[in-house]
């Protein structure tokens, strides 16, 4: 979620989030507790509307520092994040070479880059490499864009490999995530080349 309060949508959100305000933060810590328990062993989707809710409650957390008062037992199978001490909660984005895996808590990166096991390491490399170019059409200067001759037909193909990108994430590299963490997240859009979650067929 985009963090400009000038913008529409991060107001919407931003209206979401108040439902979770009014909570005390043993209720707060027990929603989240209860929430990660039916979060255990899948792999989701950023945009699922329970992940859009648990991200909420858990950025409240974060500022509160509920997991920090340890107000409620953490679900077995998670262990803690090194980054904010919350329950380790990775998110996949096209950014893994560089930015690791996310903290779904306190968006920092919970495992580095090189901090994760090897096979799925190299795996998550040459998909990163992979996806670097595709979405860098979305960013050409005018130069570039001249260079490609139809521009709006190279950025419609950008689009359309991200999107086969963005689903190969969520079957092959997400899942593998589960051999190592409870749960994991995989990012489902670009929005930079204007691929939305429902454009992600899996």
């Amino acid at each position: 979620m985009a963090t400009n309060a000038d913008v529409p949508l991060d107001q919407l959100w931003k209206e979401y989030g108040e439902g979770f305000s009014d909570f005390d933060d043993l209720t707060l810590a027990r929603w989240l507790a209860q929430t990660l328990g039916q979060l255990k062993g899948r792999a989701w989707r950023l945009s699922h509307p329970l992940l859009g809710a648990y991200r909420l409650a858990a950025q409240l957390a974060h500022e509160r520092q509920i997991w920090l008062k340890r107000l409620v037992a953490t679900p077995n199978a998670y262990s803690e994040s090194p980054c904010c001490r919350a329950p380790m909660l990775p998110l996949l984005t096209r950014d893994v070479q560089e930015a690791g895996l996310i903290c779904q808590h306190c968006s920092e990166t919970l495992v580095p880059f090189e901090e994760i096991p090897g096979g799925l390491r190299s795996d998550l490399g040459d998909w990163a490499a992979r996806y670097a170019p595709i979405h860098a059409v979305a960013h050409w200067d005018d130069r570039q864009r001249k260079t490609a001759g139809d521009y709006d037909h190279a950025y419609e193909s950008a689009a359309e490999e991200a999107e086969q990108l963005l689903a190969q994430a969520g079957t092959q590299f997400a899942p593998r995530l589960l051999e190592f963490y409870a749960a994991a997240v995989w990012e489902d859009q670009d929005e930079c080349l204007e691929v939305r979650p429902e454009d992600v067929q899996l």
